[in-house]
């Protein structure tokens, strides 16, 4: 029952990236729900499972396969260590926790795809998207809390 709640929340989060424009930039709903799974489950998982929301949207964009897996699978990795005893989870703690992972991901998909596909926007174009898809998600970084708190 849960695996099929998260999967429709994946294949809606895609489908919102796809369909939603702000400001000319489309969201990274994604790296939310990687940042979600890695707090809740742990480093491994997060991992694991932000690894597998990359490949679903590497398969889906129809460029090289990698620079999405490795980007939502850091980012559940690094969201999990966030969720760990050496920080105190705050609401702002997590509004700049994803925020701060949503550049990271954005960082790394533009790098990968410029030197291993094409290059695919200007990077002042690139750094504009990457902070409105930051900004919408940390909206949502105050909510989302660790299992422990």
């Amino acid at each position: 029952m849960k695996r099929g709640f998260f999967l429709i929340i994946i294949f809606f989060a895609f489908l919102l990236e796809s369909k939603i424009s702000v400001f000319g930039a489309r969201p990274n709903l994604t790296v939310a729900i990687a940042y979600y799974l890695g707090l809740k489950n742990g480093e491994g998982k997060g991992l694991i499972f932000g690894a597998m929301i990359g490949i679903i949207g590497d398969s889906l964009s129809g460029g090289v396969i990698g620079p999405n897996m490795l980007g939502k699978g850091l980012a559940g990795f690094f969201a999990a260590l966030m969720s760990g005893s050496f920080f105190r989870w705050t609401p702002l703690l997590g509004i700049i926790g994803i925020a701060s992972l949503t550049v990271f991901d954005g960082i790394i998909v533009f790098v990968s795809r410029a030197v291993f596909e094409h290059m695919p926007t200007s990077v002042p174009n690139a750094i504009f998207i990457t902070l409105i898809s930051a900004a919408i998600n940390s909206v949502s970084g105050a909510f989302i809390k660790p299992k422990d708190d």
